[in-house]
């Protein structure tokens, strides 16, 4: 039985609950990979970063970032406020890496 839906509940649901949770399921798979390569980009940011002794983090670039993803989820109807919590969160991990990289 899925959870949330008891004998009562109508049968007819549970093929479209099932038809959205494979998508979620694949979408979330599709985001990880998108992760993956992103960190493999910043990884390689970091080493440059690291080799040429620039600074871990780059303020100017991460506001013009949070400004650009804010836009991008406006025209998506997502809620900016979400997505910038989300770049930032990000961001802090980048960042993390770079110094880890960097011997900082």
């Amino acid at each position: 039985m899925v959870e949330g839906v008891g004998a009562e509940g109508s049968a007819g649901v549970l093929p479209e609950l099932q038809r959205l949770r494979d998508s979620i399921d694949n979408i979330d798979a599709a985001l990880v990979h998108l992760l993956a390569e992103r960190f493999k980009c910043t990884q390689a940011v970091g080493a440059l970063k690291a080799r040429h002794e620039l600074p871990p983090a780059d303020p100017q670039r991460e506001a013009e970032q949070i400004r650009r993803l804010r836009s991008l989820a406006e025209s998506a109807r997502l809620d900016p406020e979400f997505a910038e919590k989300f770049l930032n969160f990000i961001i802090g991990e980048v960042i993390r890496h770079h110094r880890a990289i960097a011997g900082r």
